[in-house]
């Protein structure tokens, strides 16, 4: 299963397995983000015997912030926060507003049943249950072959 991230200045970073053991800095191609906090959430993803579990690290926001779809074979993580923080006081005024957003793709293999993809958020981790067709849970049963 691949991945890419795309943020919302529209530069996109590396495909997760392909590129794990390059150093984090070398991700940034000189386009002037290495100075600016990233709001792109931590994936984990697990390939089981009858399914692939991908956990997302998203603390601080509720099950509606999340958009997930799935085009083809393309599943999309997004979510889109806003924030007003109004405070008054008898000698000031101050307002802040607090906007994050990130989105996050995967290209699903073919062996994924998308019509029974499920997802959950706890504790701030959102996890996708991405179950196996049938037939690929048969094709995946192991032999081992004896040399002769």
């Amino acid at each position: 299963m691949s991945t890419q991230t795309l943020a919302k200045t529209g530069t996109r970073f590396p495909s997760l397995f392909n590129d794990f053991f390059t150093p984090f800095t070398d991700w940034f191609d000189g386009a002037g983000l290495a100075g600016r906090e990233m709001n792109i959430p931590p994936v984990n993803i697990t390939e089981q015997k009858d399914d692939y579990l991908v956990s997302l690290a998203a603390p601080g926001l509720k099950k509606d912030d999340f958009h997930i779809d799935v085009d083809g074979n393309m599943l999309t993580i997004s979510c889109e926060k806003e924030e007003n923080k109004e405070e008054k006081d008898i000698r000031y005024n101050r307002r802040e507003y607090s906007y994050s957003s990130f989105e996050r793709s995967f290209t699903l293999p073919d062996e994924v049943n998308k019509d029974k993809i499920d997802a959950k958020y706890e504790d701030g981790i959102l996890k996708l249950v991405l179950p196996k067709k049938e037939e690929a849970k048969k094709a995946a049963i192991s032999k081992h072959i004896a040399v002769k």
